[in-house]
């Protein structure tokens, strides 16, 4: 989505909207990482205080892919820290969003990739392993299924049912 903004994305395709094919997230995300702007197809992840399986994603190869974190909208802990978000960017990863909090927050800011997140927490997650993959999460008042497109910007976040032509 190079010079193309969310809003005007909204603007060009009312109906889109309408249809519920393009759907825009609620402003309740922080912006984080040195990428404002990002977008790719959407793995999903639904955990709880639990970052054993965020950390296995971005261990992964991301290929342009936009990993969406439903934590449960947990203000207790950090679900994301550095060490997984400079992985996330030397494997390729364009963004993460966490629908919970995250830590390291300079050094997060000093990678090259786009975060968002509800706020930052100094407490870690528990290491279980615990949570499902893949499956269809509700944040932000969005249902978002893996293999969707998220599309970020400073003016929010859009949730595509298919990759747009802008």
């Amino acid at each position: 989505m190079a010079l193309v903004t969310t809003a005007e994305v909204c603007d060009a395709n009312p109906q889109l909207i309408v249809s519920g094919e393009l759907r825009a997230l609620q402003p309740n995300f922080q912006i984080y990482g040195r990428r404002p702007v990002f977008s790719g197809p959407i793995v999903t992840l639904k955990v709880f205080e639990d970052n054993v399986l965020v950390r296995d994603f971005l261990e992964e190869k991301g290929n342009g892919r936009v990993l969406v974190v439903d934590g449960g909208g947990s203000l207790r802990c950090a679900i994301l820290g550095g060490n997984p978000v400079v992985q996330a960017q030397n494997n390729g990863w364009a963004g993460i969003v966490v629908n919970g909090c995250i830590r390291d927050v300079d050094e997060i800011n000093g990678c090259d990739i786009g975060v968002r997140a509800l706020a930052s927490h100094p407490m870690k997650a528990n290491k279980k392993g615990i949570g499902e993959k893949h499956v269809p999460v509700t944040i932000a008042g969005t249902r978002i299924c893996d293999g969707e497109w998220l599309y970020a910007d400073t003016d929010g976040i859009l949730i595509s049912r298919t990759e747009l032509s802008v």
